[in-house]
C-alpha cells in the first residue's frame, strides 16, 4: 500500500515547482510533512478524506491538502492519495449519499433521483441553479459535511490500526529472528 502511495503522490520536487505551492514551498519542504510515522499518516488519511470529499475537484484536491498538511502536521503523500478516494466512478455515488445523508440528518427533502436526471440528461447551469435554490443545496452540502467527518474519522482509525499492526508484525519478526535456537 505504502509503495502505490508513494508512486501515485506528487513528489517533493514536483510539489515545489508548482505555481500555487511556490510561495509556501520552504514550509511544505520541511522532511517532517514527509516522513511516515505513526502520527502523521492517520493525520494525513484523514486529512485527504475531508479535502476529497469537500472539494472534489481534481488537482486542487491534492494542493488543498499538501496546504492544509502544515499546520495539521500531516503526511503530506497520504493526504494526496487519499483524495482519490473521490474520483470519476466515486463522486457521483458520494453526491447521492450526501443528498440522502443531509435529507435524513437535517430533515430536509431534495429529491436524489432529480439529482440523477440532471446528471443523465447533462443539464445546464441554469437547471442546476434551480435544483440547488430548493432544498437540494443544504441537503448535499450537509450530508457531505457529515459523510466528510465520518470517512476522516475512519479512514484515521484505520490508518492508526494499520500503521500498530505493521509495527507488531514486526516486532514479533524482529523478535523470533533474535530467538536462540534452544528457545525454540
Amino acid at each position: 500500500m505504502m509503495r502505490w502511495i508513494r508512486k501515485h503522490s506528487p513528489s517533493r520536487e514536483e510539489l515545489a515547482k508548482n505555481r500555487f505551492i511556490k510561495p509556501f514551498a520552504s514550509r511544505v519542504m520541511h522532511s517532517y510533512l514527509w516522513r511516515f510515522n505513526r502520527r502523521s499518516v492517520p493525520r494525513g488519511a484523514a486529512l485527504g478524506m475531508v479535502v476529497g470529499i469537500l472539494v472534489m475537484i481534481p488537482g486542487i484536491q491534492m494542493i488543498v491538502s499538501a496546504l492544509l498538511a502544515l499546520p495539521f502536521r500531516a503526511n503530506i503523500p497520504v493526504a494526496a492519495a487519499t483524495t482519490f478516494t473521490s474520483n470519476p466512478i466515486t463522486t457521483p455515488l458520494i453526491l447521492i449519499g450526501g443528498v440522502f445523508v443531509g435529507n435524513n440528518v437535517f430533515g430536509l427533502e431534495a429529491d436524489p433521483a432529480h439529482f440523477q436526471t440532471l446528471i443523465d440528461r447533462q443539464a445546464g447551469v441554469s437547471e442546476w441553479l434551480a435544483w440547488f435554490a430548493t432544498d437540494a443545496a443544504p441537503a448535499l452540502l450537509g450530508g457531505l459535511f457529515v459523510i466528510a467527518i465520518v470517512s476522516a474519522v475512519l479512514a484515521y482509525m484505520l490508518a492508526d490500526w494499520f500503521w500498530r499492526y505493521r509495527v507488531a508484525r514486526r516486532w514479533k519478526r524482529r523478535h523470533r529472528s533474535h530467538e536462540s535456537p534452544e528457545q525454540s
